[in-house]
């Protein structure tokens, strides 16, 4: 199965979220290079929200490009079989921890945010990670910073999409 196929099959059975959930599936039906970076209508995304729950907290980047606290994650690439394996290869990358594992269930938000061209939109597909106990974080080229932030630090420091995402990560917990 392609990651295009993996892609398509995940976000049908992603509940919730109807109409941006039908905005994606629409891009992946018109563009066969929908996920890929290269594709200048848009392309899906994956990103994982490190969360460590036992202390209450997440772990965001300062992205160098954005200059904002965001989740992990970033652009799928061809070694990538399916939209959760990306996720966690970027959390586990920007993050530099080892043994993330998923929030089981998929996907906990989508997320269609508008980029500067040549491509107009990514089509962020957000997960949820959890942390090991031990876990030490190392900061990757891509970020300016890595930071644990207590869960009711996150609206000060982050986007509301980031927000949202913790949210929906808390609710699934």
């Amino acid at each position: 199965m392609s990651l295009h196929d993996d892609a398509v099959l995940v976000l049908k059975s992603h509940e919730g979220q109807d109409e941006l959930r039908q905005v994606y599936l629409d891009h992946l039906s018109e563009h066969a290079d929908g996920m890929w970076k290269a594709c200048e209508a848009g392309h899906v995304t994956a990103s994982a929200l490190v969360i460590d729950p036992s202390r209450g907290r997440v772990l965001l980047t300062l992205h160098r490009k954005l200059r904002m606290w965001l989740q992990m994650g970033g652009h799928c690439e061809p070694g990538d079989a399916t939209l959760a394996e990306a996720a966690l290869r970027e959390a586990a990358e920007e993050s530099g921890i080892a043994g993330l594992t998923l929030l089981p269930g998929g996907p906990v938000t989508l997320d269609r945010h508008a980029i500067p061209a040549p491509c107009h939109w990514h089509l962020d597909v957000q997960f949820a990670a959890l942390a090991p106990a031990d876990a030490v974080e190392a900061i990757s080229d891509e970020s300016l910073d890595l930071r644990w932030f207590a869960y009711d630090e996150v609206a000060e420091a982050a986007d509301a999409s980031v927000v949202r995402l913790l949210e929906a990560t808390r609710a699934r917990l």
